[in-house]
């Protein structure tokens, strides 16, 4: 079959004006490309490279947002520390359970031994299923053990850092902000180490993109605010340098508490001990004050931790209504036996009330 020269030279023609069509739209699609790297670049610089993002990331649904801990923050050797102190002090307050934990995001996200620290800490038995297997189960503890935990922690000025979502896919920040809050409250026998902080790479869709931003977040702060003590005063060194004057100090309280605590035939003889459970720190708030506390407002027999915070806490409150300043101890201190605690909130009632019938 013969071909026409003609035809041939005709379809090279072609094929040359579409190779340079397209030739110049790839280039075009190029510089595209270039302009929106170079903008994402701009506006998302911290960006995680594809390999760094997970698949859960890339399925983000629109304005949804996913956290993830920068790799060189999880290499952090005080955030290491951190996890180790918080693994040990679980480990112990869980020994007679027999629960080892060896990795926070491993054995924490299904909310089991959540439940069991929160158990063993708060005194308080959770209704929720021993063993849970499924996401919707293991869900389920979450949801039920958090509740738990934000009901006491909430009033205490906690800023809830965690949820049942970012618990259970491991989020390993959002752990640790939970332990640390509880090892706090309960002033865990433990040393945190000072000023941990990490970065964390914040991922949201936005119009279709993923758009990134870099959050520190903080952690610890110092073991003074961490455990509640506060600047040295008058009391450390009472009790550092002069133990024999505290005697003197500690019966001059004594006998004004009972001046007061008298009028309802009660006798303090040991200031840590009877005051912990917030009932007489009430009761001689009232009396101070001149009036009935009703019997609603606090638990007149409390059994609990979080009973007798309660308690503390709600003296606390009637000492400021009755134009005190707010106490520098935290109810957690008196209720723990601090022994400076209680005398400085009991100091303070002295100071105030000294000439009160």
């Amino acid at each position: 079959m013969s071909t026409n020269p003609c035809r041939v030279k005709k379809d090279e023609g072609f094929l040359v004006k579409l190779g340079g069509t397209l030739a110049r739209k790839k280039r075009s699609k190029e510089v595209s490309d270039l302009h929106e790297e170079g903008k994402n670049a701009i506006n998302a610089p911290l960006l995680p490279s594809s390999a760094d993002l997970l698949p859960e990331d890339m399925l983000l649904e629109e304005n949804a947002e996913r956290s993830m801990l920068d790799p060189t923050s999880r290499e952090d050797p005080k955030f290491k520390d951190l996890q180790k102190v918080l693994i040990d002090w679980i480990n112990n307050e869980l020994e007679e359970d027999r629960i080892i934990v060896k990795d926070l995001e491993e054995d924490l996200y299904d909310g089991q031994v959540l439940q069991k620290l929160f158990e063993k800490l708060s005194g308080r038995k959770l209704n929720v299923a021993e063993v849970t297997q499924s996401e919707i189960g293991q869900k389920q503890k979450l949801q039920t053990v958090l509740e738990a935990v934000n009901e006491l922690l909430r009033p205490q000025g906690w800023t809830i850092e965690w949820g049942v979502d970012s618990i259970h896919s491991k989020n390993l920040v959002a752990i640790v902000y939970l332990l640390v809050a509880l090892a706090m409250h309960y002033m865990a026998p433990i040393r945190l180490p000072e000023h941990v902080s990490v970065h964390v790479v914040v991922v949201k869709k936005k119009e279709g993109i993923l758009q990134t931003a870099q959050v520190t977040k903080e952690l610890t702060t110092t073991t003074e605010m961490m455990m509640g003590r506060f600047e040295r005063d008058a009391f450390d060194t009472l009790l550092d340098h002069a133990p024999d004057k505290l005697n003197v100090v500690k019966t001059s309280l004594i006998t004004f508490v009972n001046k007061h605590l008298n009028k309802l035939n009660l006798e303090v003889t040991e200031l840590e001990s009877q005051f912990a459970d917030g009932v007489y720190l009430v009761l001689l708030m009232g009396l101070l004050e001149d009036y009935f506390v009703p019997l609603y407002n606090f638990y007149l027999t409390p059994e609990s931790f979080e009973q007798k915070v309660h308690n503390v806490a709600f003296a606390f409150e009637l000492m400021q209504d009755g134009g005190l300043k707010k106490p520098k101890a935290r109810p957690e201190d008196v209720v723990n036996l601090n022994l400076k605690s209680t005398l400085r909130v009991l100091y303070n009632l002295f100071t105030n009330y000294k000439s009160a019938d």
